[in-house]
């Protein structure tokens, strides 16, 4: 593999223009296939083989009226809104609304039958019915104009649903901050322009083939709108992470007077390697999702996986090419003073890795211990979808959130749909009595609305509020009370089927088959890392310390997580106003993409310090030589993926900053204390035994030459062998 990526590099050196226009046909290849059979964003959330999507799936056939593509107009003017005047002024406005293009119904809320007004008559909403849940497709301009004669009248007007979702506000452009951050970092790390455009190349040229491959995709398979926010996070921090670490051997190679090609294939050979099987690591990760049996989690994995290996794919042949066409001119352009790449100069990192040498147990009792704290909010995770009373308050669909919990109180946002299915069932009528009299009696059930019976008479919905929010504990254990104990006696007694929909029906349903799938997908993670990095490393012990560790570093995310989003800890600073619980999709995605990105770090750190010890067989010099090696590298790597991962907290979006925030101080943790105090502590501890191998193992791996000796012509007694034994006399 080192000899083909030595080849590889060398040939997109020598002819960068060609590769260079091949990335460039593939780009206007994709932009053309999106624009005509891409599709758009699919956030239709299924739950295959759950009561909840079961009920949904019963009332999609038999009881179509039940559309979930809503949206509420809810108003009040603190009187009674039953006066002649206002009730007129209502009515015209909700006729203005039937007309809208995409409207297909608009209820009455003055319906002697099913009244939408609060029992002090002074708050009252009207349901919307759409044709599709598309917000590109949602008339919010046309309600505006429908509504104005309300707000004319004196009345507060807010929206809740698809007609508030449609009035978001602008996404700040988060990519761009990430951006920013990676050219000042990039100039410092190379004070050239040239040398900090050409990851930033790489990247960006990614990052659109990347989301056009997954606008082609949604044009065929349902892909969430979250998948390219997350797409983007990825083959924005990885791309350049990736490019980076090509890079900076290149101009290692270079500071050693070797020719440019050879210095590119040498690079490719190498860093190039390391980056091949990080990124196949991460990829296989979150590929891992698939095993969540959630087809939205699954979409999300998938089309992750597609954005890292594109931008990996770019590493090892655009960047070559770039590389090929900069020359010697890779350091031209200067801003910033260059600095010394003599290796055998004393460096703040190889200083601090022989003072982690000397004292290796400290630091690890030490570092173990401070995550062990930071990932003790961890225990006491809580996942479930927020709802929209965790919104700005300043959004309209947060003040109608508030107006109808005032009014019709907190369970009103997050009721339950309870689907009776009379087929077989050898008493209807007795059936659906006894349910709603056994729904008004169980305690935390506010109210039970009338049965609603469908067009054949196969099928009743009867709406029972809960006295709690959608997402409060209370409400989930009502559910699991229904279920459990209140429904299946009259199911039986009766001879029909009952079943609870909703989206809190669906979130408990969520929650309990992401915790039975959960310990399944981490073993397979697990095992497809082991897998993959044992043959890299021909050792046992360095894979099951990286896993270890990153397992660790993982956990302490989740902790930050539940201290700010759910127990509310500095929430404020990020625009948290309400504590929440922990989306469901966050931790096993969390968990594959910081998997994934704790791998890649490991593999540019130990895959270096790996090939000093090859050429030295010295543990202590071959350690020290690898991080003052990588760790300008490194650093550098993750305060761009910091940054644009904690750029995206700035969105409105509590997803986006869910997902920003766990990201970021993942790896933030992860290139501390993981990276610069856990992994050298430990690899002083077992010394020579980190690369030793049983000799019956040996025998049946491949020997993939991570450290590409033969494909880059290195070795022991050349320049870089003759470096490592000055780093060791040091």
């Amino acid at each position: 593999m080192s000899t083909f990526l030595f080849k590889l590099g060398q040939l997109a050196s020598r002819h960068p223009w060609r590769v260079i226009g091949a990335w460039l046909v593939l780009a206007c290849a994709t932009f053309f296939l999106n624009s005509q059979v891409g599709g758009e964003a699919n956030d239709e959330f299924r739950l295959p083989g759950a009561e909840s999507q079961r009920a949904l799936d019963l009332l999609e056939e038999k009881f179509p009226a039940q559309n979930p593509y809503t949206g509420q107009v809810v108003f009040s003017d603190g009187e009674a809104l039953t006066r002649p005047e206002t009730r007129a002024t209502v009515s015209s406005a909700l006729e203005g609304l039937a007309g809208l293009p995409h409207v297909v119904a608009v209820s009455d809320p003055y319906d002697a039958q099913s009244p939408m007004l609060s029992p002090d008559g002074a708050m009252g909403f009207a349901t919307v019915t759409f044709d599709s849940g598309e917000l590109e497709e949602v008339p919010f301009e046309g309600a505006e104009a429908a509504v104005a004669g309300m707000r004319d009248a004196g009345l507060t007007v807010e929206y809740s649903g698809l007609l508030g979702y449609a009035d978001a506000p602008p996404e700040p452009k988060s990519e761009l901050i990430g951006m920013g951050v990676a050219v000042v970092v990039l100039v410092l790390a190379f004070g050239s322009l040239v040398a900090m455009s050409l990851p930033l190349g790489v990247a960006l040229m990614s990052l659109l083939i990347g989301t056009g491959a997954i606008g082609v995709i949604s044009g065929h398979l349902a892909v969430p709108a979250s998948a390219t926010l997350v797409g983007s996070m990825l083959g924005l921090g990885v791309g350049i992470d990736y490019a980076l670490v090509v890079l900076a051997r290149h101009r290692e190679n270079i500071g050693t007077d070797v020719g440019v090609h050879e210095s590119v294939g040498r690079a490719n050979a190498t860093a190039g390697l390391s980056v091949l099987f990080a990124g196949s690591t991460v990829v296989l990760a979150i590929a891992g999702l698939q095993l969540a049996g959630v087809p939205m989690i699954a979409a999300m994995g998938w089309t992750s996986a597609l954005m890292v290996a594109v931008t990996m794919l770019a590493s090892l042949t655009l960047l070559p090419a770039l590389l090929g066409l900069s020359g010697k001119r890779i350091d031209s352009l200067r801003v910033v003073r260059s600095r010394s790449r003599d290796r055998r100069r004393a460096t703040w990192s190889g200083r601090w890795a022989s003072h982690m040498a000397d004292h290796p147990v400290c630091y690890l009792v030490a570092a173990v211990a401070l995550l062990g704290v930071i990932a003790a909010p961890a225990a006491a995770l809580r996942i479930g979808f927020p709802d929209d009373g965790n919104v700005g308050t300043e959004r309209t669909v947060r003040m109608s959130y508030d107006m109808l919990a005032e009014g019709f109180g907190p369970g009103f946002n997050g009721p339950l749909q309870v689907v009776v299915d009379l087929e077989g069932s050898t008493d209807p009528e007795g059936y659906v009595a006894t349910t709603a009299r056994a729904l008004e009696a169980t305690p935390g059930v506010a109210s039970v609305t009338p049965p609603a019976v469908s067009p054949d008479g196969e099928l009743v919905v009867l709406t029972a509020l809960p006295e709690t929010s959608p997402q409060s504990e209370e409400t989930a254990d009502l559910v699991d009370t229904l279920r459990a104990d209140v429904l299946p006696p009259i199911a039986q007694a009766y001879g029909g089927a009952v079943m609870i929909t909703g989206n809190s029906a669906l979130q408990v349903d969520l929650s309990s088959k992401l915790q039975s799938r959960m310990p399944w997908f981490i073993a397979a993670v697990l095992l497809l890392s082991l897998l993959v990095l044992v043959p890299v490393f021909r050792s046992v012990w360095v894979p099951l310390k990286a896993a270890g560790l990153n397992l660790v570093s993982i956990a302490a995310a989740y902790g930050v997580l539940v201290a700010v989003f759910q127990w509310g800890w500095g929430a404020d600073l990020i625009g948290i106003h309400e504590t929440m619980p922990i989306n469901p999709l966050a931790p096993m995605l969390m968990f594959a993409i910081l998997f994934g990105l704790s791998m890649d770090y490991e593999v540019f750190l130990l895959g270096r310090v790996r090939e000093e010890y090859r050429l030295s067989r010295d543990p202590r010099a071959s350690l020290i030589a690898g991080v003052t090696s990588t760790a300008p590298v490194i650093t550098s790597a993750a305060l761009i993926m910091i940054s644009v991962f904690y750029a995206f907290v700035l969105s409105p979006d509590i997803t986006s900053k869910l997902f920003g925030l766990g990201l970021g101080t993942a790896v933030l943790l992860d290139v501390t204390l993981v990276r610069m105090v856990l992994v050298p502590a430990a690899m002083t501890l077992l010394g020579h035994r980190a690369w030793q191998l049983p000799d019956w193992l040996d025998r049946i791996l491949p020997d993939i030459d991570l450290d590409g000796h033969r494909g880059a012509g290195v070795r022991p007694g050349s320049e870089i062998g003759d470096t490592v034994e000055t780093a060791g006399a040091r």
